[in-house]
């Protein structure tokens, strides 16, 4: 049984994980850097630990730190959340010879689905389908640029230990192929510490699938349905969302068995997310597998009714699934859209917004759930990354879902750094999004409106901060502002 957790991260995933260890009377650890020292995830949690300097390599991403943390709090387990260590084999093997449990899967497991040449390799081997491509064994320009014409353009170019769009080039045409190579590779080995890339077809208008699987020690592995992750920018989500819209049920069944297969091929254990990439005629391929929770592993959450991070901890501490489930069938219900609000100026090349949160209050209204890690008075620094909650709506229907979260935004209130929420309300109100098509060209296609009708209600929110800076948490700004207030303002 696990009696103290390090949660080796920072912001919302460590409250999100300090909520669960909480109802399960887990005693919970923080680490924290000189700029979180503050922040709301050490206030919250049972015992702190300063790990070090802000930058992440001196801190969240020091592994003897953390392990020193481990150590010196009596913590006997680690949760990584996503991001920084969670998909670091050398941490997962520290920690295994410890004698620390981590709540992720098998080191051999992280390693291999951290090399995307070799997990392909391995998919191949499995029976999964992989995007036609090169397998990664030559990076010799002349050899790809042969390889590319036999794929053919356009193409993508890869690098093998990517993520969130790094080294990733889009090819059109065999002239522009050795430049983007040579900017693909060095933003690989920038990024990553390895230039390796490898090459795919390029599917067009994809769709951008994944499934949630969860595999136990006795070898067991299920799926808990899929998620449509299709908004992207710049190959990062924005929103997502379960079940996917407009996906047929056969086509459906026959995803989410795929991954469950990816998955037993290497004996996963915990919890993990095998994407994939849907093409405009139905079939679909294997993009990579995330050895690690998700950041919208909410929009599951809601429509299985299962706490996740309770299952990570119990499948750590040694129960089966079949323990789990207790005879029953995991079912999907109703409908959850999550949206990603960041600090960042959607009018201004989504630069990021830092500096002091002068005033923020989320809604707390029903069908609808906030995920946040920041506060009145939180900073939001240049170390890390700007995401200041993730707001998801619910309800029996995708439009009741769509409808709340919209409602959620026009009600949430952040006054200090520009934040996306205008952006994300305009996604959510086209026409588009509505109907359920999208793909992870939607936001490249579509002009997004940006403040609309709820405009005034945002300008007059900020003003409304400053004035009513007393009140530091409301249902809404405006039973903070109240009538009197806000004619007051008007004036």
């Amino acid at each position: 049984m696990i009696h103290t957790l390090l949660i080796a991260n920072r912001g919302e995933i460590s409250l999100r994980i300090q909520r669960t260890c909480k109802r399960l009377g887990i005693r919970t650890v923080a680490v924290y850097s000189d700029a979180d020292r503050n922040s709301p995830f050490v206030k919250n949690a049972d015992l702190s630990y300063y790990l070090g300097e802000s930058e992440p390599s001196k801190s969240y991403l020091s592994v003897p730190s953390v392990l020193k943390a481990v150590r010196e709090t009596g913590a006997d387990a680690v949760h990584p959340g996503y991001g920084f260590l969670s998909e670091k084999t050398e941490f997962a093997q520290a920690l295994a010879q410890a004698g620390i449990l981590f709540l992720g899967p098998r080191p051999e497991s992280v390693d291999l689905m951290g090399d995307k040449i070799r997990s392909r390799e391995a998919m191949i081997a499995a029976g999964v389908p992989v995007v036609p491509g090169t397998d990664g064994n030559t990076q010799d320009s002349k050899i790809l640029l042969n390889e590319a014409k036999k794929i053919g353009f356009p193409v993508m170019i890869k690098a093998s230990a990517g993520g969130g769009g790094k080294g990733m080039k889009r090819v059109y045409s065999e002239e522009e192929f050795l430049s983007s190579l040579e900017s693909a590779q060095r933003e690989a080995s920038n990024a990553f510490g390895d230039s390796r890339v490898f090459l795919e077809k390029y599917v067009s208008n994809p769709r951008h699938i994944e499934v949630q699987v969860f595999g136990d020690s006795k070898g067991k592995v299920i799926h808990l349905f899929e998620r449509e992750c299709s908004i992207q920018r710049r190959h990062q989500k924005v929103i997502e969302e379960s079940p996917a819209p407009n996906l047929d049920p056969k086509l459906k069944e026959e995803i989410c068995a795929v991954a469950v297969k990816a998955a037993s091929s290497i004996g996963y254990l915990g919890a993990g997310t095998v994407e994939f990439i849907l093409g405009e005629d139905g079939a679909f391929y294997f993009l990579e597998m995330n050895t690690r929770l998700q950041v919208e592993h909410p929009v599951t959450e809601i429509v299985t009714g299962i706490d996740l991070v309770e299952w990570q901890i119990r499948i750590a501490e040694g129960k089966t699934l079949g323990e789990l489930l207790a005879g029953s069938a995991v079912k999907q219900s109703g409908h959850a859209i999550e949206a990603r609000l960041y600090a960042e100026d959607p009018e201004n090349e989504f630069l990021p917004s830092i500096g002091k949160i002068e005033y923020a209050s989320f809604p707390e209204i029903q069908n609808v759930r906030v995920d946040s890690g920041v506060e009145t008075g939180s900073e939001v620094s240049l170390y890390y990354d700007p995401m200041l909650a993730k707001i998801i709506g619910n309800g029996k229907t995708r439009e009741e879902a769509r409808k709340n979260l919209i409602q959620a935004l026009e009600n949430t209130v952040v006054f200090g750094p520009t934040t996306n929420a205008s952006y994300l309300k305009g996604i959510l109100a086209h026409p588009e999004f509505t109907k359920g098509n999208t793909n992870t060209h939607f936001l490249e296609r579509h002009q997004i409106s940006v403040g609309g009708e709820g405009e005034e209600k945002d300008a007059l929110a900020k003003v409304a901060s400053l004035l009513l800076g007393r009140r530091k948490k409301a249902s809404s700004i405006w039973d903070a502002i109240g009538p009197k207030d806000l004619w007051e303002i008007r004036k």
